[in-house]
């Protein structure tokens, strides 16, 4: 990771939260592809809120990064989307979903929005 792609994450993370949040820098194992019988070690960043949610981005190639959320490793949650090709969009949206996801669950809506 470079230090700007750190300066993007953490200036979008800090925004969120309105507040400095520590963010780590980890290795991350991932299938690049589908089909990929063996994982690929990519750095990332961990960060996590004081609600509990754990994040990672990962960076899987020259400028192309994965994300996720979670509260439990079986409850994860993804962007949807599989790639980014800029990591501003990649952190933005996953903080955005996270904020959704959390929203819908303080209603206690199910996914498809129903009470």
């Amino acid at each position: 990771m470079t230090d700007t792609e750190r300066w993007v994450v953490r200036q979008a993370v800090n925004e969120r939260y309105g507040r400095e949040v520590e963010i780590q820098d980890v290795e991350t194992e991932i299938r690049l592809h589908i089909d990929d019988r063996e994982l690929t070690l990519c750095p990332g960043f961990y960060w996590t809120d004081e609600r509990g949610c754990h994040f990672v981005l990962s960076k899987t190639g020259d400028t192309r990064y994965r994300c996720m959320f979670f509260w439990r490793i079986r409850d994860r949650f993804a962007t949807g989307r599989e790639e980014y090709d800029d990591i501003g969009d990649c952190v933005t949206t996953l903080l955005k979903m996270q904020a959704d996801e959390e929203a819908r669950r303080l209603t206690g809506e199910d996914a498809s929005g129903n009470a």
